[in-house]
């Protein structure tokens, strides 16, 4: 308690020192006086009554003129809110686009984006996003650096390529957002991006050091008291046929499921959801990785049910994936395989200056595990705009054999006028375990302060994990340590009359780390150093690294098959070159290669991908292989992952995506193939194909012998009575 006292008394005198009162740029919302053809082409007559706001250019120079001009407007109803985008291009043939499949869109594309933040608590938002083709992307902000773009929410946006650029119409629905009853403004943002120029503009928040998903630095968006709510509920039903063959079993079987998801307004902020005989089968597979460490990897959640409201679990400052205290992937999955869901119910919002989730799911028995209930839970509370403190808690564990409880307790103070405009932000948090754990300490605790800013970007970070430190429904890939961590990069832009015109920003990273036990003793460090790193305003980018570092292993490390490396301390040096096009050619390419000492010998590590977009976004293939080459006293070995990636858009809503994948190390491969016809935003048909097959490696011929087997169609609607 003590030294959460001088975190927030030293959390206050920095804002004291750099607050600084900010004008917040207004767009009304013009009520709605005549219908709305969602079609791209602004030509209702209630598109003329409402007046426009324009974007200025953010980066690469702030305010400067362009031939990019953006005008933005809003209308709102009782039931939806729209957006009207017109962007202007001096020549549209070079607009960019390489995907239409929903949330594919990446920084190659011309596309405009929306921040929209209806409760006002100035941490949690909406991202909506829209490419010149109208291939929609959302997510879930938790913050100035976090987004997440695995929720799906129910909205739509048409776009229309004109002579002079192209324009996007964007509908909302009311019951897609959560405020309260009586808002007359919310926080709002919007950006436009320009690939092919590297360039941003923005409506609020122009300075280099502002990102859009600061919501402090957002405008307002007015005329928005009319819109009310959703009190009721809606169902979302499926309906599926799944037939499945093993090979290796022999066997094979066919059955047809129905199920439900329902959702609640419980409050005008406060969401409740159901779920029920729960299947996840139009989830993308998962992308493999090759991992040549001793600690376990880190997957990402993509189950529907799991995402949306999941930003509220986010916990701490900074920790990445080193300290998950609610990993929700531990749910329904044990051993490797799925475990079936029962039912499983979740509540997520706001109550005024709290913040609510809470989670519980029961699973079948499977495959080892038993049926078991697991719980989550996560309370926040904004004590101003600069400091929010928080709780969380779960318990439960996949297999259902053993009692495990954690709690937790996190603050995270910041703002975006540090000496007038300048990012800080500062975070503590602890945790700690109960129940059948091994010996040893239980808690945890860290702290972070974070100075991301366009010329200076500084990170220190403190970790320490308790060995019995052990989450059941979380992730600690490396519990026993105490860590520290520093990130330094100094990025200049050079003045575009010199001898580096063509470049638009350096980066000179520095980045130290050290990892002891419990007892002091070091277990790893490493000094990762950018001499090189040079972004070119082609959008093009190079780069060259040096890392020395260090391992103690207390135990045999087998690296690979065979492979053992015995107990030791091991100093060796890592070098990097890497070369990367810029994302807004049709032709797109990176290569990566790590060089240089690994233990007690050498790996060259590389990793080279090749993409291609044609038809407007229609038609795209990509390839990327991962291959590493180990030459090691303890004996030699390689490592191959290749990924096969094409998607063919018939429309935008009509997609079809394959996604095909081969590692040496299992020596098999999977394909996932994935129709998705989007009837209507919210009804959506999948027809999904995986098949998995294995090379057995005989008499040194390529076979490969087919292991699994699967086609399943489902259909999944929203109804909202």
């Amino acid at each position: 308690m003590h030294g959460f006292r001088l975190f927030a008394a030293g959390a206050f005198a920095l804002w004291a020192l750099g607050a600084r009162a900010q004008e917040t740029p207004l767009l009304t919302a013009a009520p709605l006086s005549s219908p709305i053809r969602l079609d791209g082409k602004l030509d209702e007559p209630a598109w003329a009554a409402a007046v426009p706001v324009s974007l200025t250019q953010q980066s690469p120079h702030p305010g400067e003129a362009t031939p990019f001009g953006t005008t933005v407007r809003a209308l709102a109803s009782s039931t939806m809110l729209y957006f009207g985008i017109v962007c202007d291009d001096p020549d549209p043939k070079k607009i960019a686009v390489h995907a239409l499949l929903r949330d594919s869109a990446d920084d190659g594309d011309d596309a405009v984006k929306i921040v929209l933040d209806p409760a006002g608590d100035g941490r949690n938002a909406y991202y909506f996003m829209v490419n010149a083709r109208g291939a929609l992307s959302d997510g879930l902000v938790a913050g100035p650096s976090s987004l997440s773009f695995l929720w799906d929410g129910v909205w739509d946006a048409r776009t229309s390529v004109t002579p002079l650029g192209w324009t996007a119409e964007i509908a909302i629905p009311a019951v897609t957002l959560r405020f309260p009853q009586g808002k007359t403004s919310f926080r709002f943002n919007v950006a436009r991006w320009v690939p092919r120029e590297r360039m941003e503009l923005r409506w609020s928040g122009a300075a280099l050091d502002a990102k859009l998903l600061d919501l402090a630095r957002a405008g307002a968006l007015a005329g928005v008291a009319e819109l009310q709510p959703a009190l009721g509920f809606e169902l979302r039903p499926f309906a599926l046929a799944r037939r499945e063959e093993d090979f290796a079993g022999g066997h094979a079987f066919g059955k047809a499921q129905l199920g439900m998801d329902a959702g609640a307004n419980l409050s005008r902020e406060l969401k409740g959801e159901l779920t029920i005989n729960t299947d996840f089968a139009e989830t993308e597979v998962d992308a493999r990785q090759v991992n040549l460490t001793r600690f376990p990897l880190f997957f990402p959640e993509k189950r529907a049910f799991f995402l949306e409201g999941s930003n509220q679990f986010d916990f701490g400052l900074g920790l990445g994936s080193s300290f998950v205290p609610f990993y929700s992937r531990r749910i329904g999955l044990f051993a490797g395989g799925p475990v079936p869901i029962i039912a499983g119910a979740k509540v997520f919002g706001r109550a005024g200056a709290l913040g609510i989730a809470l989670l519980d799911v029961g699973t079948n028995e499977a495959d080892g595990a038993e049926r078991t209930n697991s719980f989550a839970g996560r309370v926040t509370y904004d004590v101003n705009e600069h400091l929010r403190v928080g709780t969380i808690a779960t318990h439960g564990e996949p297999s259902g054999r053993l009692a495990n409880t954690l709690g937790g307790f996190d603050a995270v103070w910041k703002t975006s006028h540090l000496c007038g405009d300048k990012d800080l932000l500062v975070g503590l948090w602890g945790a700690r375990s109960w129940g059948q754990l091994s010996e040893g300490a239980r808690g945890g605790w860290g702290l972070t302060v974070e100075y991301p800013n366009d010329l200076w970007d500084v990170t220190l970070l403190y970790r320490e994990l308790g060995d019995a430190l052990s989450p059941g429904l979380g992730f600690v890939p490396r519990p026993g340590t105490r860590s520290a961590d520093a990130y330094v990069a100094y990025q200049p832009r050079p003045s575009k009359s010199g001898i580096l015109s063509p470049v638009r920003q350096l980066f000179f990273e520095f980045e130290p780390s050290i990892v002891t036990d419990l007892s002091g003793q070091t277990q790893s460090w490493s000094v990762f150093t950018a001499p090189i790193n040079v972004r070119l305003e082609s959008g093009d980018r190079f780069e060259g690294n040096w890392q020395p570092q260090y391992e103690r292993l207390d135990a045999p490390f087998e690296v690979s098959r065979g492979v053992v490396i015995p107990p030791g301390d091991y100093r060796f040096t890592r070098w990097r070159v890497e070369v990367e096009s810029s994302t807004h050619r049709a032709l797109r390419g990176r290569a990566t290669v790590w060089l240089g000492g690994f233990y007690s010998g050498r790996l060259t590590e590389t990793d080279l991908a090749l993409s291609y977009t044609g038809g407007a976004g229609r038609v795209s293939i990509g390839a990327e292989a991962f291959d590493d080459f180990a030459d090691l006293p303890e004996g030699r070995f390689i490592l191959r992952l290749w990924q096969l990636n094409a998607t063919l858009a018939f429309t935008r809503d009509v997609v079809l995506s394959s996604f095909v994948q081969y590692d040496s190390v299992n020596r098999d491969a999977g394909a996932n193939v994935r129709l998705r016809w989007t009837i209507r935003p919210g009804t959506d048909l999948f027809i999904v194909w995986n098949r998995d097959v294995r090379e057995p490696g005989e008499n040194g011929r390529l076979r490969l012998l087919p292991i699994a087997n699967e086609i399943v169609v489902k259909l999944r609607a929203t109804i909202r009575p």
